[in-house]
């Protein structure tokens, strides 16, 4: 059973990074879409892992966005956790940090690989050895990241 459980882990890994590869094109639709018919086109959440350190996400896709809010609603209680690809600069809304995530890769996931799995001070610390051997790809999975609230736009 181990090995099941472990192999349906590593595909719903593989689908997730393939949906955060595939992310900017798809975001900017949707982002566009929204924009379009002048609904809100962007929401910022708090994010911690087991270090309780906060980290802000910007999202843009509408479903991601009320996802985001069911989960802290207690609405829905699947896919809590946060992916998606590191840009290696600080954003306006998330200061406190050297690097940010990407609105347009961030998704949710269940269950994830190892290797995109570390807590957001880590990733601080060796920011300039992501994108190799540590975080493949850029992209940052942590396995313990929550959502903890949404905050005001900066």
């Amino acid at each position: 059973m181990p090995r099941i459980t472990t192999k349906i882990g590593m595909l719903a890994t593989a689908v997730l990074l393939a949906v955060a590869a595939a992310g900017p094109a798809q975001g900017k639709q949707a982002g566009d879409a929204a924009h379009r018919t002048g609904g809100a086109s962007e929401a910022y959440f708090v994010m911690t892992d087991v270090t309780r350190e906060e980290f802000v996400i910007k999202l843009t896709d509408p479903r991601k966005i009320q996802h985001a809010r069911d989960l802290l609603s207690g609405a829905s209680h699947s896919e809590p956790h946060v992916i998606g690809r590191i840009e290696k600069r600080p954003a306006p809304y998330n200061w406190r940090w050297s690097f940010h995530l990407r609105p347009e890769t961030i998704d949710f996931f269940d269950f994830a690989i190892e290797v995109c799995d570390a807590t957001t001070p880590y990733v601080e610390e060796h920011l300039d050895e992501a994108g190799g051997p540590f975080l493949p790809g850029l992209v940052w999975c942590p396995w313990t990241s929550r959502l903890v609230r949404e905050v005001p736009q900066p």
